[in-house]
């Protein structure tokens, strides 16, 4: 019996459709929260603390998380996650209308935001193995990357619109989305992780364990430092794009567009992934995106912040043919007991870096422009080269191999 599509398959629609809709919330806030701070203190630098601040919990909270998917039911795990998220941000909304939104509460929320999607995404990934056969899985990677892209280009438009209209309504949206998420969840009847005992096993020996199973695998474990690296780049380059855009007099709903047309890129990238992988080889699929960064260079020649955006469309459309190769892979040879702390080690491996994207944008930015994004192609030529003569990347494999349960 052939397996079901994946347009067929209730959960995994379920679990699409449930981050459709918080996705879009996040994504709108993604753009809200700078422009809220440059707002109230005209400052890129404290613009990119709160992006820092967001962000950083994806990397700091990813081993704990990581091993409390791995211990206790993932579906609880990510509606206590919304959870966290709706009372952080409807608490920002009611401040912003109250007119007592410092930058210290803003700071806060983003803070707990943060560790409420940190929590979240450690148990993501085993419900998307757990709706999804393994042999469907980079196929389903590569439909969520297209998801994401969906979000991403609606939600900064959004975002910018919104915000136009009243500071407080982009936080608003965003917290009655994480109520969607938690309906899809528990409308969910697949559970989120196979039958398993209680370990017995210390903490330490637990993440040890995971940590051993990425590190052993050299495409796995020169991914994770590669694109952990090429998460610096990403983040502070859209943090860029928004600040820019502001000193150059553009509006909060020009720069949202801005930001859309990333994405724009990103999920026609999404469309195109089948094709890629077709044509390509896995190595060549990873090379594409490593050498498209480079794009941001433009700016150089054109100091403009269309030009900056320009130059990294090339990138948002190699994006989701990477994800689709590296996650589905990833995803589909990882023990399902193992999924929660391995993914927290690539986690935060992969993310350690990424919040200082937009605090170095931020601090550069108060000077120079043109050093900023100098700074960041820099970053970019140096990790095009080191994929260009990794000979993990080199011998990547070319198809996922389902896990041999444990």
């Amino acid at each position: 019996m052939g397996l079901v599509p994946l347009r067929r398959n209730r959960d995994f629609l379920l679990l699409q459709a449930g981050q459709l809709l918080s996705g879009a919330g996040t994504q709108s806030t993604a753009i809200a929260y700078p422009l809220l701070v440059l707002a109230t203190t005209h400052s890129p630098a404290k613009a990119g603390l709160v992006s820092f601040a967001r962000t950083l919990p994806l990397a700091v909270c990813a081993l704990p998380f990581g091993l409390a998917a791995d211990r206790w039911r993932r579906k609880w795990l990510m509606i206590a996650a919304d959870a966290v998220r709706v009372a952080a941000i409807g608490t920002l909304a009611a401040l912003i209308v109250t007119h007592h939104a410092g930058l210290m509460a803003i700071s806060l929320v983003a803070l707990t935001e943060g560790i409420g999607t940190a929590l979240f995404s450690a148990a993501a990934a085993g419900a998307l193995r757990a709706t999804v056969p393994a042999g469907q899985l980079p196929a389903a990677a590569g439909a969520q990357t297209g998801r994401n892209a969906a979000v991403q280009l609606a939600g900064p438009s959004l975002g910018g619109a919104l915000f136009a209209v009243g500071r407080a309504l982009p936080f608003a949206v965003d917290c009655a989305s994480y109520t969607c998420s938690t309906a899809s969840l528990l409308a969910m009847r697949t559970p989120f992780e196979e039958p398993r005992e209680l370990e017995p096993a210390s903490m330490r020996t637990r993440v040890t364990e995971g940590f051993t199973f990425l590190w052993q695998q050299p495409f796995l474990r020169t991914c994770a430092l590669l694109f952990g690296l090429g998460n610096f780049i990403a983040p502070g380059l859209l943090f860029a794009v928004v600040v820019i855009g502001r000193q150059e007099g553009r509006s909060s709903a020009a720069v949202g567009l801005l930001v859309a047309a990333f994405a724009a890129c990103i999920l026609a990238g999404s469309f195109m992934a089948p094709l890629v992988r077709s044509r390509l080889t896995t190595r060549g699929v990873l090379l594409l995106e490593l050498w498209a960064w480079l794009g941001c260079a433009t700016f150089l020649v054109w100091p403009n912040v269309y030009a900056l955006t320009a130059g990294m469309l090339p990138a948002a459309l190699a994006i989701p043919s990477t994800d689709s190769v590296v996650h589905g892979y990833r995803i589909a040879m990882t023990p399902d007991r193992l999924l929660g702390r391995s993914e927290a080690v690539r986690t935060t491996i992969a993310l350690s870096i990424a919040p200082l994207g937009p605090l170095a944008a931020g601090l550069l930015l108060g000077t120079s422009a043109r050093a900023t994004i100098t700074v960041f192609a820099a970053a970019a030529l140096v990790l095009a080269l080191w994929g260009t003569t990794s000979s993990a990347i080199r011998d990547a494999p070319t198809q996922p191999k389902p896990a041999i349960l444990q």
